[in-house]
């Protein structure tokens, strides 16, 4: 009876332990991310050192203190990446990151597709917004828009161990 009772008491803690990690995984480390009209979606003019805002509406974004790429968010424009090229640094190699499913207008193997086929293209929209971490906006024909944090050079050898170099900015310190 023992045995029966212990064994109970495992599996009991071990779907409480999985359902609680599933949460903060999905749910619990995201915040929705306050809108600031003319700040939220910018792009990097070609050879400038300053972002610029685009005209945008229906932004959505959220964004979780835990970790620099868990930032996403969605928009439309009037603009078309045509209006934007040559304009403005594109983005290259690019692959969006998955969002939480409940965050549905941001579909990463959807805006992937649509960069591969030609159909958006990204643009660069600030460099090293964290260390390592680039934010990228990615439009399509049809107006839609989509923000995500992706790892730049920097970032990519600093997290596999790689010796980051002299074309890195300094790493923050930490506390």
């Amino acid at each position: 009876m023992v045995g029966k009772l212990l064994a109970i008491i495992l599996l009991v803690s071990a779907l409480a332990a999985g359902g609680a990690m599933y949460y903060l995984q999905v749910y619990g480390y995201y915040e929705t991310v306050e809108p600031r009209p003319g700040q939220d979606v910018m792009l990097l003019p070609t050879g400038g050192a300053e972002p610029e805002p685009i005209a945008y509406v229906d932004f959505r974004a959220i964004d979780a203190k835990s970790s620099p790429i868990r930032y996403r968010a969605c928009f439309t424009t009037a603009l078309k990446p045509a209006d934007l090229m040559g304009l403005f640094e594109i983005a290259t190699s690019v692959e969006p990151r998955n969002a939480p499913g409940w965050f549905d207008c941001f579909d990463a193997e959807e805006i992937g597709a649509a960069l591969a086929s030609g159909r958006a293209t990204a643009f660069l929209s600030q460099k090293n917004i964290d260390f390592g971490v680039d934010r990228i906006v990615a439009i399509t024909e049809d107006g839609h828009g989509y923000v995500w944090h992706d790892l730049n050079n920097c970032g990519q050898k600093a997290y596999d161990g790689t010796v980051v170099g002299e074309d890195c900015p300094a790493r923050p310190t930490s506390n």
